[in-house]
């Protein structure tokens, strides 16, 4: 209970340590989250509105890169930027980019895989409407993204909260370096071990409210959709 009180303490307080941390893990979080929609959802569409040879297979390898463990994810990313890898010029090596780019490799396959079983439901009747109304097969996408818009943002909400809460790759890649690449489950593991529970509370805390209002939201959209 003393760790909790000195945890709301914190929270209410000016620590400039907090708020970087959160700064940094939502600023992550938000471009990984972003660039794996600009990614997954058009391709998870394509993929579930179309037949072609070989699609079995190919979901079958989303799924399981969909499991991809992060530390795997994390290790490959790492040895991609390192100075002796293929991208190592560009110095990305614990920085937020990096962090971003193995947040994508992960969040990138779920997105494509929800993407793709959600219209997957939905093609067939879809598109025969829209080809008998004429329109335009480039236009076909957008209308499945637009008609499961709801389900689709929930599916963001998902992509959102595995970045927000992975801690594998982003600790691999970023080093958990103050003030930089330290984020709120890297420096929650830290401060644990280092027996400074109050941080590690007070970062808990934060981490789970903002799991809550994902959650929330997601629910208050499905809700609507039902209604």
């Amino acid at each position: 209970m003393e760790y909790f009180v000195d945890a709301i303490k914190m929270l209410l307080g000016n620590n400039s340590e907090l708020r970087d941390i959160v700064a940094v893990t939502l600023q992550m979080s938000f471009f990984s989250t972003t660039i794996s929609m600009l990614i997954g959802m058009p391709l998870g569409v394509l993929i579930g509105s179309r037949h072609f040879v070989g699609k079995r297979y190919l979901v079958r390898v989303i799924h399981t890169l969909m499991g991809l463990p992060p530390v795997v994810a994390g290790l490959i990313v790492f040895l991609l930027l390192s100075r002796s890898g293929p991208f190592g010029e560009f110095q990305l090596l614990f920085s937020v980019p990096a962090m971003v780019i193995a947040q994508v490799v992960l969040i990138t396959p779920i997105i494509m895989g929800l993407t793709a079983s959600i219209t997957s439901v939905r093609a067939n009747s879809l598109l025969e409407t829209s080809r008998g109304i004429g329109i335009p097969r480039r236009k076909e996408i957008g209308l499945l993204l637009y008609e499961a818009r709801i389900q689709l943002i929930a599916v963001m909400m998902t992509g959102f909260g595995r970045a927000i809460s992975e801690v594998g790759a982003v600790q691999i890649v970023g080093g958990n370096v103050q003030f930089k690449t330290r984020v709120m489950t890297t420096a929650i593991m830290l401060e644990t071990n280092k027996g400074n529970f109050e941080l590690a509370v007070a970062l808990g805390i934060v981490l789970l409210l903002i799991s809550l209002i994902i959650n929330s939201f997601a629910q208050r959209l499905q809700e609507e959709r039902n209604d």
